[in-house]
């Protein structure tokens, strides 16, 4: 059942670990051989190229921050994420990902400075016909401050937490979400 009525002006905000890629349990995706689609990721960013404006990917990545992720290859990991969903048929429109170990810093999620980042690249995106996509409490508040609609993924977290009833649906993958759309 589509749970959200959608026309070709919205933005999907997405997060990265634990929504496209396999999060590595108390660790960080340092490089490409690292990195591992989600069964069934690159097809959703196919349907997604039909359905929404901007594409977009929202990610903090602490392990730049820590020295442990080399700025290159975060950018190495991003650009063959990016070919590889052209290539399955899908786009991605911009990648905004914040490198700070503050919680304070305006641009770590689930501050907004990300989103307002690429409000700059597309003065036309409007919040509140927008979907985050995200598999943790920050993206889930990221959502909630931008006054998007709010999808959990449970790959890393079985169970919403009672404490945010703002979520609008919860879907077991990105591809399970991207069929109902």
């Amino acid at each position: 059942m589509n749970q959200f009525t959608i026309d070709h002006n919205w933005t999907l905000f997405l997060d990265r670990d634990g929504v496209i890629n396999h999060e590595l349990h108390l660790s960080y995706v340092n490089s490409w051989d690292e990195f591992k689609f989600y069964d069934g990721a690159k097809e959703a960013f196919k349907i997604f190229a039909t359905k929404f404006k901007y594409i977009l990917v929202v990610t903090n990545q602490r392990g730049v921050g820590k020295g442990i992720t080399k700025i290159e290859n975060l950018h190495i990991v991003h650009k063959n994420m990016k070919e590889e969903i052209a290539i399955a048929g899908g786009r991605v429109d911009g990648i905004y990902f914040c490198p700070d170990l503050d919680k304070e810093s305006p641009n770590r999620k689930p501050n907004t400075g990300m989103a307002l980042q690429a409000k700059q690249n597309f003065p036309d995106i409007d919040f509140k016909r927008s979907i985050m996509v995200g598999n943790n409490i920050s993206d889930m508040e990221f959502g909630h401050n931008i006054n998007a609609k709010i999808v959990l993924l449970t790959t890393t977290m079985p169970e919403p937490p009672a404490s945010i009833n703002y979520i609008d649906a919860v879907y077991g993958s990105l591809y399970q979400f991207a069929k109902t759309l």
